[in-house]
């Protein structure tokens, strides 16, 4: 992988990181298209860069972070809460990321099971988006309201974002609107779920694989896959906030049947490869 592959490669995680598209199924799909082809050293990659999109979230609601940090030391009991429901809505995907993660790689990163999970996750998008026409995004429990089997519910749901491409920015979205927040509430707390679950899946990635993708990329390109990551991210989670204001999940769902199509067909011509 050289420099530009890997610029290329954190401006799509960076880009697709918190929106309901799923990064893991882009960075999979660029690699290919790119001719990259699977290895532990190029997964071990794709996981990692993904701590520059956690830095962009940590700045951007730093606010809600200091609260949490505040929490743990007992000088704010909202924090504390806060910081509670992460954890509770991190464990069940930390367990099964610990009991299945390597089966996980081995079996369902490639382009054939990424594109079945784009249509599913478009397809539930768009159902979604008619049963809650006419509500608007605030419309919902507030993201201090939601209790702790609420939070536990939410973890139960993002264990389905375990399958490349359903994406865990839906999942955690969806779950946090089945257990009642608003459409902006659930998309902060998937924000901020977000920044445990990639922190705990880029650390253990690091301790396992971290030293031999170095020896085989190089430090270079992995930071240079970092910053546009983190840079790209800022961006776009603007960017979705405020989209989300004036329109629906709907546009996401279409996207996602529209990138699941295309890439089908590729992969059926042999333009692409699967793995």
């Amino acid at each position: 992988m050289d420099w530009l592959q890997a610029l290329i490669l954190g401006i799509v995680e960076g880009v697709t990181e918190f929106l309901p598209v799923s990064s893991t199924g882009h960075l999979i799909l660029t690699q290919r298209a790119m001719g990259i082809g699977e290895n532990e050293a190029n997964t071990a990659f794709a996981i990692i860069v993904q701590f520059g999109a956690i830095l962009a979230v940590v700045g951007l609601f730093w606010k809600r972070v200091r609260s949490v940090f505040a929490g743990l030391v007992g000088r704010d009991p909202a924090g504390f809460r806060l910081g509670l429901n992460l954890v509770l809505a991190f464990v069940p995907a930390g367990v099964v990321g610990i009991l299945f993660g390597r089966l996980i790689k081995e079996s369902l990163f490639n382009l054939w099971v990424v594109s079945a999970a784009w249509l599913a996750g478009g397809v539930v998008i768009l159902w979604l988006s008619r049963r809650r026409a006419g509500i608007g995004p605030g419309v919902g429990a507030r993201l201090e309201d939601l209790t702790a089997r609420g939070a536990l519910l939410i973890g139960v749901v993002q264990v389905a974002a375990m399958w490349p491409g359903v994406s865990r920015s839906l999942a955690t979205i969806l779950g946090g609107l089945a257990v009642g927040l608003s459409l902006t509430a659930a998309v902060e707390f998937s924000f901020l779920l977000g920044v445990v679950t990639l922190c705990a899946a880029t650390a253990k990635e690091a301790f396992s694989s971290g030293s031999m993708m170095l020896a085989n990329l190089g430090s270079v390109p992995v930071a240079i896959g970092m910053i546009a990551a983190a840079l790209s991210a800022v961006l776009s989670v603007r960017w979705m906030v405020g989209y989300l204001t004036r329109r629906s999940l709907a546009g996401f769902g279409w996207y996602r049947l529209i990138l699941a199509a295309v890439t089908l067909a590729l992969l059926a011509t042999g333009v692409l490869q699967a793995t």
